[in-house]
């Protein structure tokens, strides 16, 4: 083969590595032939679906050989009718990461600058220099967003910044003060993209929602997620809620069935089961809480998270502990890729999941 075709990529690409997700069960499995695995690295929700969107799943299989309603309509009404919005300002997405890449594909060109969070979710500069693009990093305020040095950031090339509340993978979150004077800073012609993928978790009484700021911030686009408290993450779908004109140019060119047909039926199920929704927040409080104490009692620094996941500090290189994990069962997610290389993330799982991972850490930890 005489043809590089790495190079023959646009620039960006070139510098990108694939994005890496958590290990999967099997993938344990076949590695180490381990059984009864505890799966806490891709902040999944334990409890899995609502039993309204399993209900739908087993009724829907007739219809497979048809294609996805490419407009989404039911889940559309579904969704303008729980948020108070109106169907123009959504958008559809194979998960929020779809309208994460949709918004840059759509105002990132080469020679502008999207600007993100140091420690910010590793999706923010893949699909910024997807476009070739500039990624611009902003040293983050302890571990969580400076949004007045972010706002300090833009320049003339500026065009999308991205925020995340809460942040993943480090928990932290920022409150309705802070986020007002953030965006009254930002220029009209720079889009924000608030990605609120937990913000069913938070029980913080500060915490602000994005869809109440869409009015007065017209550069706004608000994303959220089915794939953590609703526990479809299999089915990969997600949504963008913005002012109409901004959908419009994100459905010009998102896919025309990028959601597919049991996705959609088991979003709109999920999203009327309210006790599924409540039963999953408390399970999490309770177990962020069982987590935490359990790493105080090992001595652990821990980053307060009002997430479903909390990243701590392991005193060494993380990695080693990782993998020692893994060879107890039990999978959690490390850091480096971050900048974080003593930090592992911890998904809370049920309780007894929880349990299985303290004990295993306390183990490994004491074999040093």
């Amino acid at each position: 083969m005489t043809c590089d075709y790495i190079k023959l990529a646009n620039d960006g690409i070139q510098q990108l590595k694939p994005y890496e997700p958590g290990k999967p069960i099997d993938e344990l499995e076949r590695e180490l032939g381990l059984t009864d695995i505890v799966k806490l690295a891709s902040n999944e929700n334990p409890l899995g679906p609502s039993h309204k969107a399993l209900d739908v799943l087993r009724h829907g299989l007739g219809d497979l050989h048809l294609y996805p309603d490419g407009a989404g309509f039911g889940l559309k009404a579904a969704l303008a009718d729980s948020l108070n919005v109106a169907t123009d300002q959504l958008t559809l997405g194979n998960g929020s990461n779809d309208i994460l890449d949709l918004v840059a594909r759509a105002y990132l060109q080469p020679g502008d600058e999207a600007i993100f969070s140091e420690y910010g979710f590793a999706i923010y500069p893949l699909v910024t220099l997807a476009c070739s693009a500039k990624p611009v990093m902003v040293p983050s305020n302890l571990y969580g967003h400076d949004l007045a040095a972010m706002a300090d950031a833009v320049t003339d090339n500026t065009r999308v910044i991205f925020v995340a509340n809460p942040n993943n993978p480090t928990g932290t979150w920022f409150n309705a003060h802070a986020l007002d004077e953030f965006l009254s800073r930002v220029p009209e012609r720079v889009i924000v993209v608030l990605d609120e993928a937990y913000f069913e978790y938070v029980e913080e009484s500060h915490y602000p929602n994005g869809i109440d700021r869409l009015q007065k911030y017209p550069n706004l686009v608000v994303t959220r997620t089915f794939s953590k408290i609703h526990g479809l993450a299999g089915l990969r779908v997600g949504y963008g809620i913005s002012s109409p004109q901004i959908a419009d140019v994100l459905n010009r060119i998102r896919q025309p069935f990028n959601v597919n047909t049991l996705a959609l039926r088991a979003a709109e199920a999920a999203l009327g089961d309210n006790d599924h929704l409540e039963n999953s927040r408390s399970e999490n409080t309770t177990g962020l809480v069982q987590i935490a104490e359990g790493l105080d009692q090992l001595g652990l620094e821990q980053i307060p998270s009002v997430a479903n996941f909390i990243a701590f500090d392991c005193g060494r290189p993380a990695q080693g502990v990782y993998e020692a994990l893994l060879r107890e069962a039990v999978i959690v997610r490390p850091l480096g890729g971050y900048g974080m290389p003593n930090h592992l993330r911890v998904t809370v799982g049920t309780s007894r999941e929880n349990e299985r991972f303290l004990i295993a850490l306390k183990k490994v930890l004491a074999d040093g």
